[in-house]
């Protein structure tokens, strides 16, 4: 009887610890952020719309956005040729990186820097499609990236 107990006790320890872990790895860490009306790009304030977006100030890495904008407004930023948006929480469904991702490979989205190597090593992408859907991330730059 005491062995059965042992087992049930560290089952319940392990199912406690697993849904702990998950909710620091998924959710703990993230702040959703909705409203925004402009974003700065080539330091100027560029309106947007429909702004919804998860940042973290636990990691650079953590930033998504997806809003509306005029493509116009991207035209003079860099052209971002390793643009590589990263996959986002689960529950976070208007970013998808791998349609993203392949959108970028055939044209159908242009990708431009917004920032480099601010903070140190990161790089701050804007991803938009003609149609005016819009894409915010940041990536590691050549300073980090194992190559």
């Amino acid at each position: 009887m005491n062995g059965k107990r042992l087992v049930q006790g560290f089952l319940v320890f392990l199912a406690i610890f697993a849904a702990a872990l998950i909710y620091t790895q998924f959710f703990a860490y993230y702040t959703r952020e909705r409203g925004v009306e402009t974003l700065r790009l080539a330091g100027a304030e560029v309106p947007v719309s429909d702004y919804d977006g998860i940042d973290s100030a636990s990691s650079p890495l953590k930033l998504r956005g997806c809003f509306r904008i005029d493509p116009a407004a991207v035209a003079a930023l860099p052209p971002a040729a390793d643009a590589t948006p990263l996959t986002p929480p689960f529950w976070f469904r208007c970013f998808d990186a791998g349609a993203l991702t392949e959108d970028l490979a055939s044209g159908a989205a242009t990708a431009r820097v917004v920032t480099r190597d601010d903070p140190k090593g990161f790089d701050e992408m804007i991803a938009v499609y003609p149609d005016g859907r819009g894409y915010l991330w940041r990536q590691l730059n050549a300073a980090f990236r194992d190559e």
